[in-house]
C-alpha cells in the first residue's frame, strides 16, 4: 500500500521532470514527429503514475488487496516498457525499440483488468 504510494509519487516526479526536460531541452533538437512520440510517453507516464497512487490508496480498502497491489505493479511495468521505450525511441531514433511499446500497453491493460477483478 505505502510502497505503491511512494512508487507512484516517484513516477509522478519523473514524469513531470521528463515532461519539462522534453519541453525545454529536447524540443529544439528533435523533429516534430519525435517530440510527439516523447509527449505520448509523458502523457501515459503521468496518467499511470496517478493510477499507481490511487491503487496504493485503494488497496487498504479492498478485500482483494493483493490483486490491487498486482495491478499497481503492472502499471509500473507499463510505464517502464511503454513510456520508457517511447522516451528512448524519440531520443535515439531507433525505431526497433517501438517493438517494446506494445508490451507496456499490455501491462497497462492487464493492470486495469486486475483492478476490475479485485473490485468484483
Amino acid at each position: 500500500m505505502q510502497t505503491l504510494i511512494i512508487l507512484g509519487s516517484i513516477m509522478m516526479f519523473l514524469a513531470v521532470a521528463l515532461g519539462a526536460f522534453g519541453a525545454h531541452a529536447l524540443k529544439r533538437r528533435m523533429s516534430a514527429d519525435m517530440i510527439k512520440i516523447y509527449e505520448t510517453g509523458v502523457q501515459y507516464h503521468l496518467v499511470h503514475g496517478l493510477g499507481i497512487i490511487l491503487l496504493g490508496l485503494l488497496a487498504d480498502r479492498q478485500d482483494q488487496a493483493s490483486l490491487v497491489l498486482l495491478a499497481g505493479w503492472l502499471l509500473f511495468a507499463g510505464i517502464l516498457l511503454f513510456s520508457g521505450s517511447l522516451y528512448v525511441l524519440s531520443v535515439t531514433g531507433v525505431r526497433k525499440l517501438g517493438a517494446i511499446t506494445p508490451l507496456g500497453g499490455v501491462a497497462f491493460l492487464a493492470g486495469w483488468v486486475m483492478l476490475i477483478i479485485a473490485v468484483l
